[in-house]
Parts: structure tokens; sequence; C-alpha cells
């Protein structure tokens, strides 16, 4: 069957083209201006933009955390993906202490096997670097798990030093690619102790317990060992002006850091910790919220293209799950939704607002994590022979995030009345029309992406 998107403008990474979209089952069979519609079911997509599928890259749906496990599997994360126009979600795999690669990854993937609407991947969350691990890693590139997550803190997660330098030389041997939660765990030990000490057991001890600081010496750290491994790296979730001068330092030496930061470390910042209990423990995450200057500096950095993909860390709770560390900051499980926000947020505080244009927009949310996590050119750009995964975004639609209206398995949206200019009207996944009028209109048709090297 053959669907014909007229009348659009189709939004790409080098440009913002009108043109007519033609699918055909699964693919994108031609794109032009003036395509006829013999045969085909014509869709009238005029005055709405045309975005390649979003691809998140940073999820955790259904993870064990903090004595307790994520609001959102793949069933409610998926759904709330695709109403926010993302079609690819790249979850983490999570290796525990004890247990081999190839069973961390049987284990996700029975988690979202039939259960995810949207099309998923994953990373390899390691923690348990052994012989058998480093012989694993070539079974993780040939089932299409081309990139790692290593932990620099969080104890049943950090990996030392030596470590990260031996798991960073293997993947360069096998052409992958590792991402990196950098915070210096010992000072965040040290630090909350302190905090308790001074009977600071809320909200408010949370961000003095791990500072820039914390977030700049680990990057530093991670850079330095990256260097000697003569391996790329990604550092994800990028929360500080601190953090980015290690970087831009880096680069400046030639080194290759690619960049991923979250929505929340644009829009929100650190006074929230202030407000009174219950509501503070929204807006628990790690690395924290931060101050005015650090946002000023990532909105800078996404406007020179120095930043290269702006996910979610959707790592929801709800409100009960929240509660469990009212009484020490250290043991609320951290982590808030946003998958479903994304690409209205950065539409509405980053397009509208003149921060970037369509074209850094499309590159943040589609095409740079399509390169960089080895999906391109199947996926992140509307061409013919790519996947037909198209966002008919509504431009000038405006609207209030509520929690009542979002389809999140938590009880809270930490945008509560943000204002809105833009919508995701219609999705197409692979050629699957599965969001119609901000609806889903078919489930549970997500697969398995087995992914190749990254070329960002």
């Amino acid at each position: 069957m053959r669907t014909l998107l007229k009348g659009g403008t189709v939004v790409s990474g080098d440009g913002v083209r009108l043109m007519d979209v033609l699918i055909e089952d699964e693919k994108i069979l031609e794109t032009g201006e003036n395509l006829s519609d013999a045969g085909t079911q014509v869709v009238d997509v005029q005055n709405k933009l045309l975005f390649p599928g979003f691809i998140d890259a940073h999820t955790h749906f259904d993870l064990p955390v903090s004595g307790t496990v994520t609001a959102d599997d793949f069933v409610s994360g998926s759904r709330a993906a695709l109403l926010g126009g993302t079609t690819t979600v790249i979850d983490f795999a999570t290796q525990y202490r004890g247990e081999s690669l190839n069973m961390a990854f049987a284990n996700w993937l029975k988690k979202a096997e039939g259960k995810s609407s949207c099309d998923y991947g994953f990373h390899m969350a390691m923690s348990d670097w052994t012989e058998e691990a480093r012989a694993e890693i070539q079974d993780m590139i040939d089932l299409g798990v081309t990139s790692l997550k290593l932990y620099m803190t969080y104890d049943d997660m950090i990996v030392n030093d030596k470590e990260i330098y031996e798991i960073l030389k293997r993947l360069k041997e096998v052409g992958g690619i590792t991402g990196v939660h950098c915070e210096n765990s010992g000072l965040i030990k040290a630090l909350a102790q302190e905090q308790k000490k001074m009977g600071h057991t809320g909200t408010l001890g949370h961000p003095f317990s791990r500072p820039v600081q914390a977030e700049a010496e680990a990057v530093n750290r991670l850079l330095r060992i990256a260097e000697l491994a003569e391996s790329p790296i990604i550092i994800v979730h990028l929360s500080s002006k601190a953090a980015y001068e290690e970087i831009y330092r880096a680069r400046e030496r030639g080194q290759k850091v690619y960049v991923e930061t979250c929505m929340q470390y644009l829009l929100l910042d650190e006074s929230l910790y202030s407000l009174p209990s219950p509501e503070g423990l929204k807006y628990m995450i790690s690395p924290p919220l931060r101050k005015k200057d650090d946002r000023d500096c990532l909105w800078v950095a996404i406007s020179d293209d120095r930043i290269q993909t702006i996910s979610t860390d959707h790592c929801s709770f709800t409100m009960k799950q929240k509660m469990a560390g009212e009484h020490d900051f250290t043991t609320v499980p951290c982590g808030m939704p946003g998958v479903e926000d994304r690409a209205v947020l950065l539409h509405t505080y980053g397009v509208k607002e003149n921060k970037i244009i369509l074209t850094q927009m499309c590159r943040l949310l589609s095409e740079n994590p399509a390169k960089l996590y080895g999906l391109y050119p199947r996926k992140g750009r509307i061409a013919a022979g790519c996947d037909a995964d198209i966002v008919v975004f509504d431009p000038d639609a405006e609207g209030i995030i509520s929690a009542e209206t979002q389809a999140y398995n938590t009880d809270y949206s930490p945008y509560e009345g943000y204002k809105t200019i833009g919508r995701v009207d219609k999705v197409y996944l692979r050629g699957n029309k599965v969001v119609e009028n901000h609806r889903i209109t078919a489930e549970g048709k997500g697969v398995y992406l087995k992914r190749g090297t990254y070329c960002l």
C-alpha cells in the first residue's frame, strides 16, 4: 500500500523544503515536489512540518533501581515516546555484577519484545569487567549493541579507572563507542555525609552533595583516560558549565568528544530543591539541576553545534516511590519523566525563542543520534530508501503540559503548567500510522534494531 504525504515542509539537518513524501510499505519510496497521487492514499499535511522520527538515546524503562522499579515499562514508556514523536528509543540493558553481557542482553530483550510500540535498541550498561565480558564485547557488536554505558558513581554499577581504560581500548578494537555518567563517587559520599551531619537530610542536601566540581572532575579524568586509550567518548546528560569547559579543552587538544544533554538541564534550575516537601522530590535527578549560568552555557553550546544530542534520561517514578526518601535525600529514587515532552519543549523554548533553528532541532533529535548510534541512514532522515519514520508536526498549535493528559505511569509532571507551541499531530513508524490527532492508533509495532557503528 502506498501513502502520499502531500504539501508538507520536510525538515532535515541541512535544510527546510516544501516536499511531498511517498511511502510504500515500511520505506520512503520518493520525495519531491508535486508527486503523483494516482493509486495512493493521500494525506494532506499542508502547513505542517515533517521531521524524521525522533530518536531518544537515553531512556530507562522497567529498570530496577533504588529498591524499586521505574514506573514506566516498555508498554507505557513507548506509548509516551510515540506521542512525543519519538519512534526509536535506545534503552540500557544493564549487566549486574555476576551476570554475563549475554544474560543482560537477553533479560532486556525479554522486557521489550512484543511490548514496545516504538522501535528500540540497547546500550549495554556494564558493571562487571571480567575476561568473560572482554570476550563477550564481540557478541554485543554482532547482536547490534554497539555502544556501552559506564558509571563513575553508584556502588552497584561503578567501574574504576583501570577498568574504564581497558574497556575503552576494547571498544576501540571492535569499533564501538562508550557513553559515561561522570560524577566523582568518593566526593559525593563525603559531601553527603557532611550535609547529613549539618542536619540537611531533605532535598536541599542533594545539589550540595553533587556539585559541579564532582561532575567536572570526573569528566576531566575520563577525558584524560580516553586520551590515553585513543578512544572517542560520549559524555551523557551534561549539566554544568564547569564540565563543559573540560570538554572544550579536550577538543582543543584534538580529542573526539560527543556530548548529550537533556531538556531538564536547559529549562529547570536548582531553586526547585528549595520547594517544601514533597514538591522538591519531583526534581531529584543525578546530576542535579544547576544554576542559570549553567543553563545559559548549555544553550550557547547547542546554538554553536557543540552539543550533538538532546535526550531525556527518562527515568520515571511515582510520588509514592519518591517519598520513600523524604527524610534522607540519598535514598530518593533519582530520575524524572520526559520522553513525551522533549520535542515540544525544544521547539517552544529553543526554536520559538530563536536559540536554535529547525535544522538544528532535526540534528539534535533525529539525525545526530542516528549517526552516533549506528542507525543512519536507515533512521534519522526523510529520503528514498529510509524507514518511513515520520513526525507530522503542527508548529503553531498551543498547549499546556499537564500530568493529567500525559501517557506516563506517573502522577506528576516536572513541567506542569509549561506552555508549549507545537504539537505532534501524526506519527508514522515504518509506514504504519501509529499516532493520529495526538492519539495512539496502533500499539506493539516496535521492533528490535540491530545497530551498526557510529558515523558522526
